[in-house]
């Protein structure tokens, strides 16, 4: 059997935690800001936790 290839576009966005979830950025941060509060953008700054439906995805993604 062989070994399993990383995906190396995800490796970039997204990194295991210690317990075991994935932790990444926040989509709706690149461009379009002006419309957008500064509370919200400030919130937007912080690493989020991937959801357990995609964290599944990126398990094979990311061996």
């Amino acid at each position: 059997m062989p070994k399993i290839k990383t995906h190396r576009g995800a490796a970039k966005r997204f990194k295991k935690t210690a317990t075991g979830e994935f932790k990444g950025s926040h989509a709706f941060h690149s461009h379009i800001l002006g419309k957008k509060s500064a509370k919200r953008k400030r919130n937007l700054r912080k690493a989020t936790i991937v959801t357990s439906v995609d964290a599944n995805r990126l398990k094979r993604l990311l061996p």
